[in-house]
């Protein structure tokens, strides 16, 4: 009952939010600009076109016997999901993609959706990111950090065929382009580097087969660069670039918001950010028969939110989308012209090389399949069981 007057509560806020000022200023959604004396209905058909991810209940138990709802602590999970539904959405229907309700969608966005619904055989469900951050040191039910996620999705795009992207997470706030030009073209051969949890998950994430996937040259690049940028609150010296990143047109937003309460950046209009909010509890949704989603409760119809820049966490995870290898050098000229153009106190760096310090970077890849057959983590024990074994035999 306490949950349902806290659901309840946040239901009847979400109706009273405040609109967009009357402004000259420009607003920018993920590298595209609007004004709002001009194109407010644009802004707000871009807005409600983005993937909205939320709290769920109803869902089959997660491992078997866990949690049937993610409510109270699935809020970075996903805000994970909504980044990388946005850059399935480019790599499939492009940026200018629009949805409109109770138009008729292309294959591919039933497709995307799919990808995320809530059960152990979708291949970036909350299921599968849940029990993939077992290996990341998180129980499931426990509430994820930026980095976690963006560690935990690296190791599940591995599996998924169809999308076939290379995932790249930066290390010590370094971007490598060395490194990142070996994983895009690398041939994806499969090699034992990737995490024993992943080896867990091979038969319910197999599912998104295509030989797109198989198909040589440029793999399209997720980019994620966790971030840390201050102690206690963000340091005003990076609020800039900060700013600077969501005009990018490769910008997929940023991962962040407050201790234990996460939301997903998409843009900014002077120094407020506008992000879209997962904690809204709403009930499980399957797909039809003939593989459709019954998608409006997935795309969020109402002014989006909006908060200081200066509220924001410090811990954060910024995200790019390269679909060719051109974006990829481009937004590397962008970085360099907007991002590092300062000389003190960077948000991250942009190397060329790989760090000679640093241990030889190897591309992940999909772990060997030796069994075959729907394999189910039933608890949590079972899954550090398996770990630990996989670590007394890699040793």
């Amino acid at each position: 009952s306490v949950l349902s007057r806290y659901e309840n509560q946040i239901t009847i806020l979400s109706d009273y939010l405040e609109e967009f000022p009357e402004t000259d200023e420009p607003v920018w959604i993920l590298g595209r600009q609007h004004h709002l004396n001009t194109d407010k209905s644009k802004l707000l058909l871009d807005i409600s076109a983005r993937l909205w991810f939320t709290y769920r209940r109803k869902f089959s138990p997660i491992g078997g016997t866990g949690p049937s709802s993610d409510a109270g602590w699935g809020c970075m999970l996903r805000c994970g999901q909504m980044m990388l539904a946005q850059a399935l959405i480019c790599r499939h229907l492009g940026r200018d993609w629009q949805w409109e309700k109770h138009k008729k969608q292309p294959e591919e966005y039933h497709r995307i959706l799919r990808c995320f619904l809530d059960r152990k055989d979708c291949c970036y469900s909350i299921h599968q990111m849940a029990q993939m951050g077992v290996g990341e040191g998180k129980s499931i039910g426990e509430w994820f950090g930026p980095n976690t996620v963006a560690q935990v999705l690296k190791k599940l795009a591995l599996f998924d065929e169809w999308n076939s992207l290379a995932v790249y997470v930066s290390m010590d706030n370094t971007v490598v382009i060395e490194d990142i030009k070996k994983m895009c073209w690398s041939p994806g051969q499969s090699s034992s580097s990737a995490h024993s949890s992943a080896h867990l998950h091979r038969s319910a994430l197999g599912q998104n087969k295509n030989t797109a996937g198989l198909c040589p040259g440029w793999k399209p690049l997720l980019l994620i660069i966790p971030l840390r940028l201050g102690i206690n609150h963000i340091n005003p010296v990076y609020i800039d670039a900060f700013k600077e990143c969501f005009k990018m047109p490769q910008s997929l937003g940023a991962l962040g918001g407050k201790p234990n309460n996460a939301y997903y950046f998409i843009g900014f209009l002077g120094n407020e950010l506008i992000y879209l909010d997962p904690h809204t509890t709403q009930s499980f949704v399957d797909s039809e028969e003939n593989g459709t989603v019954d998608d409006e409760s997935f795309h969020c119809q109402q002014a989006p939110h909006r908060m200081k820049i200066m509220n924001l966490d410090p811990s954060v995870a910024l995200g790019f989308f390269c679909k060719e290898e051109c974006d990829f050098d481009n937004w590397c000229s962008l970085v360099q012209k907007e991002i590092l153009k300062q000389q003190s106190l960077r948000m991250f760096e942009l190397v060329q090389k790989h760090p000679p310090h640093w241990p030889p970077f190897i591309p992940p890849s999909k772990p060997e399949v030796t069994t075959t057959g729907a394999e189910l983590i039933e608890s949590t024990d079972k899954l550090f069981e398996l770990e630990e074994e996989f670590e007394i035999l890699s040793v």
